[in-house]
Parts: structure tokens; sequence; C-alpha cells
């Protein structure tokens, strides 16, 4: 949905939507003001065929302005909130006691709260818990010593130039492998480096200010930090250039190229990759996947070339960026001050427990999430989910069957894919184990890397070892699902498992609305541009034939090509091939869970009983648009349209319905209507 987390690695967790939970033993509860299908929230005066985004959420769009603190507000927001109020209440118990056992979970994290909060600390400490860092950077005098100290810079978390991690071999999904991607950027995307338009360089020369008032704060005289800054744009201008672009990086085969080490050291000459290999644990006759071979061979190249004095400046600029949030309130607040409202227009930081719980949850998340589930976290809601996910596999496996465009021979592959799904519903059977990770209330600097560090071996350990089939890549807070092309599985947190997607007492189409198409939408994902590419097994394998591969990339390209005519801001328009794994997966989602409402109802949601006024068939749809509300500022739109692989919420309402027959069909839409979209263009698919 949203990001997945950083304990398993994103190029294979598909992010399914954007996507938290309530009393110990009871079924969630919605918030006092939620109710399925709220009229109040609707603009009746404009027609449903007309804009339905609009005429099922015009009311609440109004009423309902981006607060100072966010960058967009919606849906999703809302339900964070809530579930932020859960988490917060565990946090404040567990960090107002000192006397729980040492190591326990409960200590860890009250512990990590604590220190986190205690802002007194953190300002009297200064830049001290850099130090050691910056003492590491200023001693490189030679290119040779650089693979040593990105080793260490990299064990925690620390970014630079490049990323490794451990994950399943794409083509060999029974084993690890470590993975070697391209990195070592400050801004969010290549794009922002390369474009000429006059925004473009307005943010580049607003992030080179902001480098070097980052850079004198640390102690760097102004002069010497403003040449710093630009010598540090113009360097990371050259790793965008040799960066593929975020189309590009949704290709699994292009980024799937397997080398050994004697191979790497060869193509990618002038870093000495041995010693970082070796640093970092990685075995000698070990092989890797080199995702971006290109890149690798600029940064050898890069490596042996660029002065050292470059290299230090670069690499204390992204100690110092990467860690702003744990030091100072000046250091956080102009790290806020460019990241937050330059580049997403956010007016106000968010209140610091947040933002420490926020940091809590991505540093010890299965410690928290135990104590979440405890309290927030129904066996009723987790039965349920079950039987939803079982009646939308049985749709997609009847609409497998009756495509028309695909043959017998892939059909097979594709039925044995979806039977072989696995599906983990609201938390891990299998608890991180933190034992071996010190956490105290002494720095939340120290506990904070302690956490990466942790992780980072936790990783690197995998090698060699079983594929650990219960591990997660979300915490079970998380307000989100996802779907594992390599695990073959789809995921769903227990943070979704409320209103507006999930209600313990609505009517069946309310729920296949919002959770059931949810659980749709990540069951697509198994078979959209890039995860159609897997098997049943979770390889990266082609199981079609040339035939039904051409004529389902015929019907992909109607979305992207759809979505690509859709302009969210004057000068900036979706991209449909980022996006496309998103928009067929919504599409998908739609088209299932409609299947499996007729199901449940045993008859047409068109025909059947309406309550409050509405058939089944309109709180099917008008669930799913409520899901998608939001406001969001300019800034962070821009930055969404650039980055993320799922459109804006206006036009995965807007984009999917205009092509379905049976939204047509429940608000009785014409052609000539804006919910109508000609037959030819329609794309059908599932």
């Amino acid at each position: 949905m949203r990001r997945p987390s950083a304990s398993l690695p994103t190029p294979l967790l598909t992010a399914g939507l954007l996507l938290a939970a309530l009393p110990s033993g009871a079924a969630p509860a919605p918030a006092p003001s939620l109710k399925p299908v709220d009229q109040t929230n609707m603009d009746k005066g404009t027609p449903a065929c007309s804009d339905f985004y609009q005429h099922a959420n015009g009311a609440w769009l109004k009423s309902n302005p981006v607060p100072a603190d966010k960058s967009r507000w919606g849906s999703f927001e809302e339900l964070a909130d809530r579930n932020r109020l859960v988490l917060k209440g565990i946090v404040e118990e567990t960090s107002a006691r000192t006397d729980w056992p040492k190591g326990s979970i409960h200590q860890k994290v009250g512990d990590f709260f604590a220190s986190g909060m205690n802002a007194a600390a953190i300002e009297k400490a200064g830049l001290t818990p850099l130090a050691p860092w910056f003492k590491k950077i200023d001693g490189l005098k030679e290119p040779k010593e650089l693979p040593a100290l990105l080793a260490d810079l990299h064990r925690y978390r620390l970014p630079a130039g490049f990323g490794l991690f451990v994950a399943q071999d794409q083509k060999t999904s029974t084993r690890y492998i470590p993975m070697l991607s391209q990195g070592g950027l400050g801004l969010p995307d290549r794009d922002y480096y390369l474009k000429d338009d006059p925004k473009s360089k307005e943010i580049r020369d607003k992030y080179t200010t902001h480098i070097a008032k980052m850079l004198e704060m640390a102690g760097e005289p102004t002069e010497n930090a403003q040449k710093k800054a630009a010598a540090i744009l113009a360097f990371e201008t050259r790793f965008a250039k040799a960066s593929r672009s975020r189309v590009e990086l949704r290709d699994p085969e292009k980024n799937y190229n397997k080398k050994t080490r004697d191979e790497l050291v060869k193509e990618a000459a002038g870093f000495d990759w041995k010693t970082y290999l070796d640093a970092r644990g990685i075995p000698a006759g070990q092989e890797m996947n080199v995702r971006q071979p290109e890149f690798f061979k600029f940064f050898g190249e890069t490596a042996a070339s660029e002065p050292v004095e470059t290299w230090k400046s670069y690499l204390r600029w992204h100690v110092l960026r990467s860690s702003a949030a744990l030091l100072p309130a000046k250091f956080d607040e102009e790290a806020f001050g460019f990241y937050g409202r330059t580049l997403n227009g956010i007016e106000e930081q968010e209140d610091r427990w947040k933002r420490v719980l926020a940091a809590t949850d991505s540093g010890i998340g299965e410690a928290l999430g135990q104590l979440y589930v405890e309290k927030a976290f129904s066996p009723q809601s987790k039965e349920r989910m079950k039987k939803l996910v079982e009646n939308l596999r049985g749709a997609l496996k009847e609409r497998i069957e009756g495509l028309a465009w695909m043959s017998p021979e892939t059909k097979k592959q594709a039925l044995k894919k979806l039977a072989a799904f696995g599906v983990k519903i609201g938390y891990p059977d299998k608890w991180r184990d933190y034992t071996a990770l010190p956490i105290s209330r002494g720095s939340y600097f120290e506990n904070v890397l302690a956490a990466h560090a942790f992780e980072t071996k936790r990783n690197i350990d995998k090698l060699g070892k079983p594929i650990d089939r219960t591990e997660w890549g979300m915490t079970p807070s998380t307000v989100n699902a996802y779907y594992s092309p390599t695990m073959n599985e789809i995921v769903f947190p227990a943070g979704i498992l409320q209103p507006p997607f999930f209600w313990a007492d609505a009517d069946d189409a309310v729920n296949y609305g919002g959770i059931g198409v949810v659980i749709g939408h990540e069951m697509t994902h198994g078979f959209d541009d890039s995860g159609s590419r897997y098997d049943a097994e979770g390889n990266l394998k082609n199981w079609w034939t040339d035939e039904d591969r051409k004529a389902y990339d015929a019907r992909t390209g109607l979305v992207a090509r759809q979505f690509d005519g859709f302009k969210p801001l004057p000068d900036k328009a979706i991209n449909g091939k980022l996006t496309l794994g998103e928009n067929v997966s919504d599409l998908g989602g739609l088209k299932i869970s409609y299947v499996a409402l007729t199901k449940a109802l045993g008859k047409d949601p068109m025909t059947a009983p309406a309550v409050d006024g509405f058939t089944p068939a309109q709180r099917f749809f008008l669930s799913y648009a409520n899901v998608w509300r939001n406001n969001i500022r300019d800034e962070a739109l821009s930055v969404r349209l650039t980055t993320d692989p799922h459109s804006p919420g206006r036009w995965r309402v807007l984009g999917p319905l205009a092509n379905l027959p049976e939204f047509h069909g429940a608000f009785g839409c014409q052609a000539g209507t804006g919910m109508w979209r000609p037959e030819p263009e329609r794309p059908s698919i599932w």
C-alpha cells in the first residue's frame, strides 16, 4: 500500500494501497463520527455520473482542510491518527515505569520512547553523537580507504553512495542473495537534479542553501559551507545522471543481474569491492544481484577519481542529513524546513511524541507490535478477514477461468499461482527476538543506531539459511498492506481492520467496497505488469505464452494511456507507466470484489434491497470512493507525481470506475458523461 518497512527490501515488496485497530478481545469499533456511507459527506449537487469522487466526498473535502502538520489529509490519515492514540497509550505507560525487567519488550519500548522524548538531554549532547562519525570521515586520506568507511556507515544505515541488502533470489526464491542497489541522493528522485524547468531549479537552489546552512550549524565557516554545498549538489547530480528512472526500476528482469565477486570487481573497477564486501560479511564465493550495473560502473570510476575532499564533504553531509531528527532542535527544524515545508508544503512539524513514536515503530516495531495487538486486535476480526480473503480468491479464480483472451496453458499456471498465495493477517506467528539489541534511557541517537545495526546484521545473517516464511515486511500497527512476489503472499497488518476499510457491523456492500477491494488489490498485484512475471513459487520466470503476454500488454497499455491523460497539476501529469501496477490492481480489486459481493448476496447487487436509500451496488462504490477521499497540498502532490507508484486519490476513483459497466449500471451512467469511458478505450483485464 504505502511504503514497505525497512526490514524487507523495497524491490521485493509491492506496496499495494496506502492504508490501524482497537479494546482487547473486542471487535474494532468505528470512531464516534464515522458511519458507513455517511450522506452528510456527499455533494449530491454533483451528479454521480459527472464526477463520482466529488459526488461521494464533496462535502467532506470542503470541511476537512489539510492540518498544518500534514501534507495530506484523508481517510488514511484519519485512521492513522486514531491508531496512533492507541500506540500513544502504550508508549506512555511503558515509558512511565523504570522497573520493567531488563531486556523485556516493555523495557525496550519504554526506554526507546523515553530517550526520544528527552529533548533536554538531546540539546545538551549537541553534536557529540556525530563526533565519532565525523572523525572517521575527516580521517579519510585516500580513495582506497573509502570501502571500509562506507561499510561502517552502511552497517548503521547511514546512507551514502549505494545500498546493500539481502533478500530472496528472484530467480531462485528458495535462497537468499545479496543485492546492490543505486543510491546516494539527498533529493527525492533523480529528476530533481536533471530537469531544467523553473520549479526544479528553484528546489535545487533551496537544497543547496539548506546543505550550506546545516554544514554551517555543524561548525563549517560560512564561505566554506557554501562552496561545499555547491560541490555536493554537483556530485549528487553525477549520481543522478548514472541512476535509472523510477519506471526502469519497476522492471524486475532489467534489475536482475547476477554476478560473482570477480565479475563485479572487473566491471565496477576503481572501488575495492573485496574490502567492502568482507567488512559487510558477504562470503567471497557468494553471487550477488547487481541491480543497476551501469550505476556501479560509474561508482567504481568515481570512487577512484573523485578528490577525497569531495567525498568527505559528501559523506559528512549525508550523515548529518540522515541524523537531523535525532539532534538538537535547530538541526531538526532546519531539516523540516526543507524536506517538510519546501518540498511538501507542510506548515508545522508534528508534535514530538508523534515523531518519536514513528521512530520507535521503525526501530523496534515488533516489540511495540506485541503490546499493540494485545490491546487492539480481535480474534473475531482475523476469522472474518480469512473468510473474506477466501471469498475473493474464489472470485478471482472464477474470473481467470472465464477469460476469453487467455489460453488454457497460461490459465493453468495463473490458477496454480493463485492457489499458492500465502496469506498473513494481523501479526506474525513468530515475533522478532530483540534480545541482542541493547536499548537504554540514555542516548536517543545511540538507541536508533543500535536498532539500525541490529537490523542490518539480522538481514546479512540470512545468507545461507532457509527462507524465513514467517517474516513480515510491515509492523502490526501499520496502516497498510502489501503483496510480496518472491514469497507469493498477501499481507494485512492488524492496522487496517478498522473503518473505513473494515466495519464490524456494516452490510456486506460496505465491507466489500472497502477491505474487499483492498484484498482484491493485493491479489491482483500478483498478476500486474510486474507481479505477473513471477511464478507460483515466487521465481522471476515467464509462465505466459507469447500470444497471451501480447494480449495482456495491450490491455494494460490502455490503463497506462488512460492515466497519462490525467493532469492533477497544471504543469504535471500522472505517469501512466510508473503507476501502472497500482492502477491495474485498483481495477482488478474492484472487479474481483464486486463479483465476491454478488456471491455473498446471492443476487445482483443492483437489484438487492436498498439500505438508507442506496442499493448494495451503489453502497459498494460509495464505500470505495470514501476510502480515497483526501485533500493534499500542491507541493506534496508534485513530489508524489514524480516519485510515487500510486496515482492520487481522486484519480484512483475516477480512473477505474469510468471503465466498469457495473458502476455505470449502478448509477445509470450513459455515454457522454464524465464517468463514461468509450468501450474501445476501456481496459478489461480480470
